[in-house]
């Protein structure tokens, strides 16, 4: 390690990540690696990233499923990067209808999926690294305002600065403007940061694939 440069820890919200700033792009197959140091300059070095997400379930579909596995394996070429995986609870709701149906119904029954873990998940990390003194500043790619009081600890009493990826173009929110500082997702950055359609991972060498559907190229 560069005994001049900072130290920096990435904690990605992978599913916020997602539907803010990469679903219906294709730049879904995102390097986090480079994304984070091209945000951050020469002057911080990355010693640790941890990404937080759940496994998509089965009425979300199998070929997301797929698609997410080979992403996370494409992730585990990362050197330094580690996997922190919630799940998906799925409930019966009974909701009731803003407008009566012409039958007189007035509540519907919904089957609603709840991400659980992510958040509290990253929460937990920022606080245990800081406490353990990982890191002189985090990275942190979310915009999940439960993450406050976790930011404002690190910040306050244990000294460490805070930056946040502002991830859907939108002026920055609360959680962006409690940080010491902000970056800001756009298209340029995301197309420079892309693994290359076939990525090794693993000891053994396996090979995680981009899925076709994420290309803006599809190739062969």
């Amino acid at each position: 390690m560069n005994s001049q440069a900072l130290r920096a820890c990435i904690y990605v919200d992978g599913l916020n990540l997602f539907y803010r700033a990469l679903r219906g792009t294709p730049y879904r197959w995102l390097d986090i690696s480079t994304l984070s140091a091209n945000f951050l300059g020469p002057q911080y070095e990355i010693t640790g990233l941890r990404y937080f997400s759940a496994p998509v379930v089965g009425t979300q579909g199998r070929g997301s499923y797929d698609r997410q596995q080979q992403y996370l394996n494409a992730l585990r070429s990362i050197p330094n990067l580690e996997i922190h995986l919630g799940s998906f609870m799925t409930h019966v709701k009974r909701c009731r209808l803003q407008d009566p149906l012409p039958d007189g119904t007035t509540h519907v029954r919904i089957l609603q999926q709840e991400e659980k873990g992510t958040d509290v998940n990253l929460a937990s990390y920022l606080l245990h690294d800081a406490w353990q003194d990982k890191y002189d500043a985090a990275l942190i790619y979310s915009q999940d305002t439960d993450l406050l009081e976790p930011l404002r600890l690190v910040r306050r009493d244990l000294g460490k600065s805070i930056g946040v990826v502002v991830l859907d173009g939108k002026r920055p929110g609360k959680l962006a403007q409690s940080g010491n500082f902000q970056h800001h997702i756009t298209t340029a950055r995301l197309a420079a940061a892309q693994f290359p359609y076939k990525v090794s991972f693993g000891r053994k060498g396996k090979i995680a694939t981009c899925p076709i559907e994420w290309r803006e190229h599809p190739v062969s």
